[in-house]
Order: C-alpha cells, then structure tokens, then sequence
C-alpha cells in the first residue's frame, strides 16, 4: 500500500516539474520595437470569362462548394520548418472542406450522355501565398530610409503601385547581400474562397510583433500613431533590421525559399518579378523603425523562430 501511494505522488510531482521546465524553456518575449508597414490590395475575381481549373465542381444537382474542383488537390509547401504558416494554411484549406461538404448535395450528376461527367467551370483557381523574411545587420541604414521613402511616395491602392513596392522592395533587399544574416521563406497553395482570410491573419500574425507602426501606407491611406519614437535609424551596428514580404498571387510563385543565400536570392528576384495582374495582396513589414531602436539577436530569435542562420 504503501509502495503503491509513493509511485502516484511520484506521478503527480512530474507535472509541476514539466510545468517548470517549460517556463524556464520559453521565456516571455522580449520587448517588441516599433516598425513600417506598406501594403493593401483585393482578392478580386478574374476580369476574364470564368476558366475551369482542376476539373471543376459537378453541375446539376452535384457537388457544391466554395471554389473546390473535383478531385481536390491542394499542394502545401513549407521552407525553413513549417510553423504557423503552413499550419494557418492548413486551417484555411480545412475550412473550406467544411463549408463544401456542408453545403454539397445528393452526389455528382452526369451530363449528356449517361458516361461523361458535366463539369462547371470555376472562375478563380487556387491562390499561392508566399512569405520571405530576411534579418539582416543593422549598418543597412538606408534600407530604412529606402522604405520609409517608397511608404511616402508609393500609390497602395492600384495594383500596379502595389507591384512597384514589391519589386522596389526586392530590389533592396538584393542589393545588401553581404549583410544578410538570418532568413526564412515559405510558400503555399489555398482555395481562392480561404485565400483572403488566410493572408489576413498572416498579417496579423507579423504585425503583432511590432511595438506599434511608426510608418504606414496600406490601401491608399497614409497614417501613423503618435508616439514619444520617432522614425529613423537604428544606432548599432551589431544589430539587425528584420522585413517581411508577404505576397499573395493568382499565378503558382515556384519560389526555393530561404535555406541558403543562393536559395533567397532566387525567391527574392522571382516574388519580384510578380506582375500586376497576378499580385492579389501585399504585406511589406520592418522592425525597428524608431530613431535609436535595436531588435538584438535575443530579440530576433524571439519574435522570428523560423529563421535560420544563412
């Protein structure tokens, strides 16, 4: 009896035990810098004739749903251990599966003749998401400047002004190779009904680490909160600079993601050449953005896990 009540006490000191080690494990977070951010667009359907694309959904009385094709086949990239991106993804494609199979009906139904299936065409096939994030030392001071000029002066609320940004941006970070240091990039395919939701909270996701945005040009508007920081650059030079690029676009973005430099410089130039009429949506965010902030190493593998040292 006795044995038997020391292995259940044993039992129940594990737990506290385990508790500790991962508060001691995950420490909070440390604390967030200020940053830019430039973005907007639409997930607006195709101006074109409705196209089929995956063989389509079953007409008549068949198969129903938001924007799914039969047989659904959805291919899921990731680059640089997965994480919440690939897993935000994963949610939005669940979801729609939902919907679909809620909302389906008594089965496919066979047009014409009685042994070919009437498909009915979708108007917009899948949407690729796309997210680069590139820490880089922070002696890249006119990065900065270079981003808080492009906020001030680019036109978020056209798609062709949105493509200006992505390419400009790409731009900057191509021409600072010897400063790279982390990186990280991924790379997804979702239904075109889960695709603005999903590059949502993907958004929010980044834009939460920021201690508020000093810089902003989103849709058109320009804005900023008032703050005792104001914007400049950083003052060390054995800190870093963080910018993510998020893209969302009609056309399959075949990007290497971030494993090795050659690998960034090759997504990099291939986001960058994203045209105006395939980008859908468009996140460009930097941390810090404050004159005199630092985002230090602690901080950069805090708030950005998924990097890997290039």
């Amino acid at each position: 009896m006795g044995s038997r009540l020391l292995r259940r006490l044993a039992g129940l000191m594990v737990v506290p035990v385990l508790v500790a080690g991962l508060l001691i494990a995950s420490p909070p977070p440390a604390q967030a810098a200020s940053g830019g951010r430039i973005g907007g667009g639409s997930f607006r359907s195709a101006p074109s004739m409705p196209r089929s694309y995956g063989g389509g959904g079953f007409s008549g009385g068949g198969y129903r749903g938001g924007g799914i094709g039969f047989p659904f086949i959805v291919p899921i990239f990731g680059f640089g251990g997965g994480g919440l991106f690939g897993f935000l993804i994963l949610m939005a494609v669940a979801g729609v599966v939902v919907n679909a199979l809620r909302g389906g009906g008594s089965g496919p139904s066979l047009g014409g003749s009685g042994s070919e299936l009437a498909y009915r065409p979708r108007p917009d096939g899948p949407v690729s998401i796309a997210q680069i994030q590139v820490g880089l030392l922070a002696c890249a001071r006119d990065l900065q400047d270079d981003l808080r000029r492009l906020a001030g002066s680019s036109d978020t609320s056209s798609s062709t002004g949105l493509q200006r940004v992505l390419q400009e941006t790409s731009l900057e970070l191509l021409r600072h190779p010897a400063l790279w240091v982390y990186a990280s990039g991924e790379v997804g395919q979702v239904p075109f009904a889960s695709a603005e939701s999903t590059f949502n909270r993907l958004s929010m996701q980044e834009r939460s680490k920021l201690e508020r945005e000093l810089t902003a040009n989103v849709a058109g508007r320009r804005f900023s909160e008032p703050a005792p920081v104001a914007p400049g650059a950083s003052d060390a030079a054995s800190d870093f600079i963080v910018v993510t690029l998020l893209v969302a676009s009609r056309r399959t973005l075949a990007i290497r993601g971030a494993g090795s430099a050659d690998d960034l410089r090759d997504s990099l130039q291939k986001l960058g050449a994203v045209g105006a009429d395939d980008l859908l949506a468009l996140e460009v965010i930097w941390q810090p953005e404050g004159a005199g902030e630092v985002l230090s190493t602690e901080q950069v593998i805090t708030a950005y896990p998924d990097l890997q040292h290039l």
